[in-house]
C-alpha cells in the first residue's frame, strides 16, 4: 500500500478532475483559480521543467514567497519527482538564507521575483543551488540578478503529461522549523508517517479514518466540497498541513496573496468566496480579525463560515468569548500538533484558567523526568510525548535528533519540549513549552498560561512574558505589552486582574510597553526579543 503524498493525490485528481481546487482572488493581474485537472497540468510541467534541469529524487527544491498558485505548485511538482520540498522563510535576511539553502542542500529554488536580489547575494555560498525558477509577483524586479529562469515560460515549455517513475512511502517530507534558540531545524517525515499522523487524522475529524490509499478517490466525488481558507504562511507547517488536507479530501481552498494580514480584506475574501473554515494562528491573527468585524457589523457577510480553527498558538479565552459574541454560529477551536509531532487533535475546551485540554489516542502520553508516563489525576508536570508515526530526526542534525526522539523502554518517542498534566478524566491539559518556562523561586511558571490570561484585561492588545535575572528569586516574571491606543496599565492593576485567574507567584512584577510585539511570520511569539526589550539588551 502506497501513502505517498503525490500518488495520494493522483488518485484524488483522477476522481475530481473537474472540480475547483484553488482560488486566489487578489492574486497579482487578478483573480486565479483553478480545477484539480488545470492545477495537476500546472504541476506537472513544474516538475518536468525541474527534472529537464537536473532535479531528481532525493534532491532539495526550497519554496520562497508569499501564499499563491506557486507555492501549492512547487510543494506537489517537488513530491511528484520523489524530491524534497523545502519551506524558506520569506523574512529571513542573507545570513539565515546562507545557512538555510545550505543546511538543506538546495539544488532548485521557486521563488518570487522580489527576492532575487537576495538570492543573488548568496548564490555564490551555495554552489549546489543550480536552479531558479522566479514568477511574476508584482514587484517588477530584475530576476536575472541571480540568473533566473522566468516561471511562467518554464511550465510552458514543459510537458504536462503524467509520466514519472514509481514513488515510494519512503520518500521525505521536510519541514524547516524556528526554535527558541539556534538556527532552524528540517523535521524529516517520511511519506507514510506524515500521512498516518497528520493529513489521516485531520481528514478523520468529519468522517470515519481512511484505511485504504483507494478510499481517497472513493469518498471524493460523494464527499461535500468544502471551502477553506488557510490564512497563515504555508512556509509554516499549520498552514501546509490545512492546504495537503484540503487537496487531497477534494476540498476548494482559498489563499490571499497579500503580504500582510488586512482584517477587512480577509472578511471580504470570506464574504466574496463563501469561505467555511479558516485556519488561524493564535491571537496575533484572531484579535485583529474579530476586533475589525466589530467594526464592520453587518455591513459584511459571514453566514458562510462555520469552523475557525486555531493551530500553533492557543487562543485565549478573551477573544473566544468575542468570537463567541460576533460569530455565535461559528465553531471556535483550538488545534495542538508540532512540526515533530503532526497533528494531535483539536479541543473547544479549555479549564477554569483557560488552558485547552485535550483528548488524545493512545499514541500520546505524559512522561515524567524519568521518562515514566505520570498517572491521570497525579498532578505531576510533564513532557507530551508521542509515538508510533513519528518522524525520522532532524535532517543533518544526529545529536539534536537523538534529545528529541528518544528510545524510552524499547519504544522510540518524540518529545518536543511542550509541558503537560493528565488530568483525573484521562484528558491532557498544555501549560506550555518548557524551553521558555520561567524559574521563579523554585516555582515553574510557563509564559502561555499569564498571557493567556494579561490579554483578558481590557487595555491590553497582546502580550509576550519572560523572566528577567532577579537576584532575589532567580528570575522575575515580566511581561512585555502592546496597550490599547494610549492605555498604559499599571503593574498593580495588572497584578489585580491576574490574581482573580492564576496564582500570586505567577503574576508579573514588572511591565514593558511597546508599539507592536514582534512575532514570527506564523504568528508565534518571539521570546528572544521580548526578553531583549525587558532585559534593555
Amino acid at each position: 500500500m502506497t501513502w505517498n503524498m503525490a500518488d495520494l493525490y493522483e488518485l484524488l485528481v483522477d476522481a475530481v478532475p473537474e472540480r475547483e481546487a484553488l482560488v486566489v482572488p487578489n492574486a497579482p493581474g487578478g483573480r486565479r483559480a483553478f480545477t484539480y485537472g488545470e492545477q495537476e497540468a500546472r504541476i506537472n510541467r513544474l516538475a518536468h521543467a525541474l527534472a529537464d534541469r537536473g532535479v531528481g529524487p532525493g534532491d532539495k527544491v526550497g519554496i520562497y514567497g508569499y501564499n499563491g498558485n506557486e507555492w501549492v505548485e512547487g510543494q506537489w511538482a517537488a513530491w511528484k519527482l520523489r524530491a524534497v520540498p523545502i519551506n524558506v522563510n520569506y523574512r529571513y535576511v542573507e545570513n539565515e538564507l546562507r545557512y538555510l539553502f545550505d543546511n538543506a542542500d538546495l539544488v532548485a529554488l521557486v521563488h518570487a521575483a522580489e527576492f532575487a536580489p537576495r538570492i543573488a547575494a548568496v548564490r555564490d555560498d551555495c554552489p549546489l543551488l543550480q536552479t531558479c525558477l522566479a514568477y511574476d509577483d508584482g514587484s517588477g524586479t530584475d530576476i536575472s540578478v541571480c540568473d533566473a529562469v522566468e516561471y511562467e515560460e518554464a511550465l510552458a515549455a514543459a510537458s504536462p503529461e503524467r509520466d514519472f517513475e514509481p514513488r515510494s512511502n519512503d520518500d521525505l517530507y521536510i519541514l524547516y522549523t524556528g526554535g527558541t534558540t539556534g538556527m532552524p531545524k528540517g523535521v524529516m517525515w517520511r511519506h507514510e508517517d506524515f500521512f498516518k499522523a497528520t493529513v489521516g487524522p485531520m481528514m478523520s475529524v468529519l468522517e470515519p479514518p481512511i484505511e485504504r490509499e483507494e478510499e481517497i478517490a472513493e469518498r471524493a466525488p460523494d464527499r461535500t466540497q468544502q471551502i477553506g481558507f488557510p490564512l497563515a504562511p504555508l512556509m509554516h507547517g499549520a498552514a501546509q498541513w490545512a492546504s495537503i488536507n484540503s487537496a487531497l479530501a477534494g476540498h476548494k481552498m482559498v489563499l490571499s496573496a497579500s503580504k500582510g494580514m488586512d482584517a477587512a480584506e480577509v472578511w471580504d475574501i470570506i464574504a466574496s468566496e463563501g469561505v467555511q473554515i479558516m485556519n488561524i494562528v493564535g491571537d496575533a491573527q484572531a484579535r485583529p480579525l474579530i476586533e475589525r468585524l466589530a467594526e464592520l457589523g453587518d455591513s459584511v457577510d459571514t453566514s458562510s463560515i462555520f469552523i475557525i480553527a486555531s493551530g500553533g498558538a492557543i487562543l485565549s479565552p478573551a477573544v473566544k468569548e468575542m468570537f463567541a459574541e460576533h460569530l455565535p454560529n461559528t465553531i471556535v477551536i483550538d488545534a495542538i500538533g508540532a512540526s515533530e509531532t503532526g497533528f494531535q487533535g483539536s479541543s473547544s475546551g479549555a479549564d477554569e484558567h483557560g488552558r485547552p485540554q485535550f483528548t488524545f489516542g493512545e499514541h500520546t502520553i505524559v512522561l515524567d523526568d524519568e521518562g515514566n508516563p505520570t498517572t491521570p489525576g497525579d498532578g505531576i508536570v510533564g513532557r507530551l510525548a508521542r509515538r508510533g508515526n513519528i518522524p525520522l530526526g532532524y535532517y543533518k542534525d544526529e545529536k539534536k535528533t537523538a534529545e528529541t526522539f528518544p528510545t524510552i523502554g524499547g519504544q522510540r518517542w518524540v518529545v518536543p519540549g511542550d509541558m503537560a498534566m493528565t488530568e483525573a478524566d484521562g484528558t491532557i491539559t498544555l501549560l506550555g513549552r518548557g524551553s521558555v518556562s520561567i524559574n521563579s523561586g523554585g516555582e515553574k511558571i510557563f509564559p502561555e498560561e499569564v498571557e493567556l490570561v494579561l490579554k483578558g484585561h481590557p487595555d491590553v492588545f497582546d502580550a509576550v512574558v519572560v523572566g528577567v535575572p532577579d537576584e532575589r528569586w532567580g528570575e522575575r516574571v515580566t511581561a512585555v505589552i502592546a496597550s490599547r491606543s494610549d492605555a498604559r496599565p499599571s503593574v498593580e492593576e495588572l497584578a489585580a486582574h491576574c490574581k482573580q485567574h492564576i496564582a500570586g507567584y505567577k503574576v508579573p512584577r514588572e511591565v514593558h510597553f511597546v508599539d507592536e510585539l514582534v512575532r514570527s511570520p506564523s504568528g508565534k511569539a518571539d521570546y528572544r526579543w521580548a526578553k531583549g526589550v525587558a532585559t534593555g539588551a
